[in-house]
């Protein structure tokens, strides 16, 4: 029996949404004030999905302890209070997007999890605008 369990967590981060190849003027047109060159923040809020079976002897899918310290190690450290284009490696050559974010996201959580499990990330930029990303 396949069963979904869910881990929220938050972080705040600041970024800029720009092309290093395209002109101020074309940055501005595509991406507005996300394209403030004094870099903006947002409040973001993540819930991690994890979809696996229930362990037989623990009655758990995965120790939510576990998934908690895999988030704070790999998402809360490595991006709180950080700006994403300055001081995140990841997005030294990736604009980082909530699109962007989630895939970066994603690609972190998956390695540290048994090779059985689903991952679904759904990352909130603002209250309304969110994204999900499961690997495909």
């Amino acid at each position: 029996m396949r069963v979904t369990v869910s881990r929220k967590a938050h972080f705040n981060a600041a970024h800029r949404l720009y092309r290093k190849d395209w002109s101020f003027e074309k940055n501005d047109e595509i991406f507005g004030k996300c394209n403030n060159p004094n870099f903006h923040g947002h409040n973001y809020d993540l819930i991690v999905h994890v979809t696996g079976d229930i362990d037989k002897e623990t009655g758990y899918v995965m120790d939510m302890k576990v998934l908690k310290d895999i988030i704070k190690l790999e998402v809360e450290d490595a991006f709180d209070h950080k700006n994403l284009n300055l001081e995140v490696p990841e997005f030294k050559d990736l604009n980082p997007t909530a699109e962007n974010i989630v895939v970066v996201i994603y690609q972190k959580i998956k390695p540290k999890l048994d090779p059985s499990f689903d991952l679904e990330i759904t990352l909130y930029e603002t209250p309304r605008n969110f994204v999900s990303y499961s690997g495909k």
